[in-house]
């Protein structure tokens, strides 16, 4: 996908009628650990895989797949598989290094892996806050606004699923609202379903429908996706019948797989960072093999979401040293394994956002960032340890996120033009550049220049009401929904998705569980 020039992106509004790329990452990794600490956390993987194993629990047809690849389940409940590293080795390698999960608006495709970044909002939290409203539960409307503030805004790439759960719809039936709402009220690329096995068959049936199964059949066999799923193993060591079933339908059917350890360090994992590491290295390096037995060539993501832990209260702690480094060890064990990474995000345990939000969020994406996550859920939104979804938060996490895009693509550009050989002719030495022909050049498009933020003095400050960047967010995202205008879409499919839906809801009773 061809990246648009800083002007682009600098004039780009938040009306969502112009594409938000993803980002090609210029910027060098940052890589802390040698090739002897990698070896040694890598010969630490092939032990645990051999000698420990993984569970695959609750799903015989699993367990039939991996007999029918010659390996014999154990443990005291049949489900431990054991294998030979370096053949699970073999089958990961067959997973590609990178792929393009294609959006019904062809302009904000998204390739994932070979060194771009692509940023999502939060997913999962059931209640949300507001200036206004305050705490409270999700609900449907919520969503629906959520979505649309993450179809306009320039700085998130992809819609994720979730970005707050509508609980006054039916968990039975929620699914599917929440589907068609991103195939509506945007056109960027999404995740799908994965609680269960025939909602995750019913995003895939959708999914479909939106672009046809000549399409999405010539897509998957050329390697490329139209949607992909996001599922966690239950850390310490054990994939589920969610985990599995998901894999089973999204990557039977050539989509893409979204596999993500979530392990506290001291709870479900060894309180040393190091251990968790290479445990969470065991359970993805596990599961891919699976997908690939599933179809061999399936795309898959290497997910990874490694946090520190009060010992005292057991509550999660983040953007702390031991989940930084950890996301620093985890890009450069993926990029060795040659598999697209998703870890990190703008994550914090405050409440709202203050202070504690800001420090927390900024380390976090900070090491995301130079650790090389190709696809970053949770990037915008996050509040409460991942409890709340912040309407503020969002818009202020992905403000920072255009900055953080800017330092990817390398923003010390160095060419004639930047080195200004010009501007010193013009300038004496004691003078200023600002009325120089190379600042009226460039001015534009010289620095970033986040929406939110205030640089004014105090008294202008003060003049417009001494706003701080929460009710300045506030006020920005309600302005963004006044201005929001649905995107195009064809209404015959728009009429056969919601046929799918009603039928598929008439079917279903209605459960809250």
């Amino acid at each position: 996908m061809a990246r648009r020039n800083r002007t682009d992106r600098r004039t780009a509004d938040n009306s969502g009628a112009v594409a938000s790329p993803h980002v090609k990452r210029r910027l060098p990794y940052f890589n802390p650990l040698d090739d002897a600490e990698l070896q040694q956390i890598e010969d630490h993987v092939d032990w645990m895989i051999e000698n420990v194993g993984v569970a695959f629990r609750d799903d015989p047809v699993a367990l039939d797949i991996w007999r029918k690849a010659g390996i014999t389940p154990g443990g005291e409940h049949g489900d431990l598989i054991k294998a030979d590293a370096q053949w699970i080795r073999s089958l990961v390698a067959k997973a590609p290094q990178s792929f393009t999960q294609v959006a019904r608006n062809p302009e904000r495709s998204v390739t994932i892996g070979a060194g771009n970044q692509i940023f999502a909002p939060i997913y999962g939290a059931p209640f949300v806050r507001d200036l206004e409203g305050g705490r409270r539960y999700a609900t449907f409307a919520d969503f629906e606004k959520l979505v649309k503030l993450t179809y306009m805004h320039p700085h998130l790439h992809h819609g994720g699923l979730v970005i707050a759960e509508p609980t006054d719809i039916p968990v039975s039936k929620r699914h599917l609202d929440m589907v068609l709402a991103h195939m509506t009220l945007s056109d960027k690329p999404h995740l799908g379903a994965i609680t269960e096995k025939s909602r995750a068959q019913d995003s895939v049936d959708m999914i479909e429908v939106l672009f046809g199964k000549e399409v999405m059949d010539a897509h998957a066999d050329e390697g490329r996706v139209c949607i992909m799923a996001n599922v966690n193993t239950n850390s310490p060591l054990l994939v589920d019948r969610v985990v599995t079933e998901a894999i089973q339908v999204y990557s039977g059917r050539g989509q893409a797989m979204i596999v993500t350890p979530f392990i506290l360090t001291g709870a479900m994992g060894p309180v040393s960072t190091a251990a968790s590491v290479a445990q969470a290295m065991t359970e993805v390096m596990m599961t891919c093999a699976f997908s690939q037995l599933v179809r061999e060539g399936a795309p898959f993501v290497m997910g990874n979401f490694l946090s520190s832990m009060s010992l005292k209260s057991g509550a999660p702690t983040f953007g702390m040293p031991e989940p930084v480094m950890s996301n620093y060890a985890i890009g450069q064990l993926a990029r060795r394994l040659g598999l697209p990474l998703r870890c990190g995000g703008s994550l914090t345990a405050s409440k709202i956002e203050d202070a504690q939000a800001a420090y927390e969020s900024a380390d976090s994406m900070h090491s995301t960032m130079l650790a090389g996550s190709n696809y970053t859920l949770h990037a915008a939104g996050w509040l409460e340890g991942g409890l709340a979804t912040g309407f503020e938060k969002l818009i202020m996490d992905a403000d920072r996120l255009g900055s953080y895009q800017k330092v990817l693509d390398h923003a010390l550009v160095i060419d004639e033009n930047t080195l200004a050989k010009d501007a010193y002719a013009e300038v004496a030495p004691g003078g200023h550049f600002l009325g120089s022909s190379h600042t009226m050049r460039n001015y534009q498009t010289a620095f970033y220049e986040p929406a939110l933020s205030n640089s004014e003095n105090v008294e202008s400050w003060e003049e417009a009401g001494s706003l701080d960047m929460r009710q300045r967010a506030f006020a920005k995202w309600n302005d963004m929904l006044e201005q929001y205008q649905a995107p195009a879409l064809d209404e015959g499919i728009r009429e056969a998705l919601h046929d799918y839906v009603a039928r598929r809801k008439s079917d279903l009773p209605d459960a809250w569980y």
